[in-house]
C-alpha cells in the first residue's frame, strides 16, 4: 500500500497521463537543476511540462491511465515532457531546443495516441508542418477540382463571347 503522499503523486500522474496528447521520455541523468528549468522554460510556450518520474510511480499511474505504451519508456532516470495540445508544437519545441542547446538529454521515445514513437520517429514528427498549414494544404487541395472546373467552363463562355464580337466587328466593317 502506497504512503499518502505517494498515492497523491500517482493521481496527479494519471491526471496527467489521462489529459496528455504526446508524452516524451529522456534520461536526465547528469543534468542540472538550471538545464532542467532552461529545457522547461523553452518548451512552456507549447502547452508542455516537463517532470521527473520515479518509475514504478509511473507505471502505477499509467497503468491507472489506461496507458500501457508508457510503461515501455519507463526505466531508468525518466524526465518526461509531457504536451497537452498540439503535438507537432510540443516536439518541435522539444527538439529545437535540444538542438541550440546541445543539452545532452537522450530521449528513449514518446506515446502519441496510444502508439510508442521511436526517437527518429519524434523528430519526423517535429518536422511537419503545423496543424493550421495542413488545415490549408488539405483545403487547398480539396479546392482544386472546383476552381479547374469554374476555369474550364468560364473559358469556354468567354470563347463564345469572343467569337461573338469578332463576328459584330465584322459585320460592321463590311
Amino acid at each position: 500500500m502506497p504512503t499518502p503522499k505517494k498515492a497523491t503523486t500517482i493521481d496527479e500522474l494519471t491526471e496527467l497521463f489521462a489529459r496528455s496528447t504526446l508524452s516524451v521520455a529522456g534520461d536526465y541523468r547528469g543534468l542540472k537543476v538550471s538545464d532542467l528549468m532552461a529545457l522547461r522554460r523553452a518548451v512552456r510556450s507549447s502547452n508542455t511540462e516537463v517532470h521527473v518520474v520515479k518509475n514504478t510511480l509511473g507505471r502505477l499511474a499509467a497503468n491507472a491511465a489506461n496507458r500501457p505504451a508508457m510503461l515501455e519508456l519507463l526505466g531508468g532516470p525518466t524526465a518526461l515532457v509531457v504536451s497537452f495540445g498540439d503535438q507537432v508544437a510540443a516536439a518541435k519545441a522539444l527538439t529545437e531546443y535540444l538542438r541550440t542547446s546541445r543539452l545532452a538529454f537522450p530521449l528513449r521515445g514518446a506515446e502519441m495516441d496510444g502508439r510508442v514513437l521511436s526517437p527518429e520517429a519524434l523528430n519526423s514528427l517535429a518536422t511537419l508542418p503545423s496543424k493550421e498549414v495542413l488545415l490549408a494544404q488539405m483545403l487547398g487541395t480539396m479546392q482544386s477540382p472546383m476552381t479547374g472546373l469554374v476555369t474550364v467552363m468560364n473559358q469556354v463562355i468567354a470563347g463564345f463571347v469572343r467569337v461573338l464580337d469578332a463576328r459584330a466587328k465584322q459585320m460592321a466593317s463590311a
